[in-house]
């Protein structure tokens, strides 16, 4: 049995310590990225969503770090200031981020962090840590299929309705900004190939930090 570098064994059954992925999901409302993460969650036994933190007030049915860290403006404002979050943002005049600290804890740990934000979001946690972030962009088949699904819905009134096709057009020319594209046709279809990505991405050799460890196993056995 040997130890890498963080700490962690391995038995001889072939494991090697890796580290997380940041993995993001990026799409116009309705396209489909909130499914896929809930179903990637679901399936996936090595992903974990981060708690974000916000300054908006707390619900009666919320609880402190399971849903949201509550913070009070000040603190939030500190904590960006000191480079506490990887991303944050204003949303209808409250403050969301990501904490840095519990993020690196999760990536450490060896598992992935499922991300169901925008363009904007995707492009500072690529500025705060690209080497960990995994980037894909959900387009739906046809603006016609896109308008049909937030029909569908049936959250939002006619005007919102109206509002949130004119912002994906803005929002769909990101994509390029992106590692990966998925057109989601079938739901189904789109979790299987976001799983593969995802899969593909956990074995890149620079993710694995026991892979010095394990190959000097093997080279010992031999000898």
């Amino acid at each position: 049995m040997s130890e890498n570098g963080d700490g962690m064994t391995n038995d001889g059954d072939g494991r090697i310590a890796r580290r997380g992925v940041l993995f993001v999901l990026s799409s116009p409302s309705g396209a489909g990225k909130t499914s896929i993460a809930r179903r990637l969650l679901e399936l996936e036994p090595e992903t974990r969503i981060s708690v974000s933190a916000t300054t908006r007030p707390k619900r009666p049915d919320e609880m402190d770090g399971r849903d949201y860290h509550f913070f009070s403006q000040a603190k939030f404002d500190q904590m960006a200031e000191q480079g506490g979050f990887l991303e944050h943002a204003e949303v209808f005049g409250h403050r969301y981020g990501t904490p840095r600290d519990q993020a690196e804890e999760i990536l450490a740990g060896g598992f992935d962090v499922i991300f169901d934000i925008d363009w904007q979001g995707a492009q500072q946690l690529t500025q705060a840590a690209a080497r960990d972030v995994v980037r894909v962009f959900v387009l739906p088949p046809s603006l016609g299929e896109l308008e049909s699904r937030l029909r569908r819905r049936a959250q939002d009134s006619a005007e919102v309705v109206a509002a949130r096709m004119a912002e994906a057009v803005d929002e769909m020319s990101h994509y390029g900004e992106y590692d990966y594209v998925l057109i989601n046709r079938a739901l189904d279809d789109s979790v299987a190939e976001a799983r593969a990505i995802l899969n593909a991405e956990r074995t890149r050799r620079e993710r694995y930090t026991g892979l010095d460890d394990f190959v000097h196993t093997l080279t010992e056995d031999r000898g």
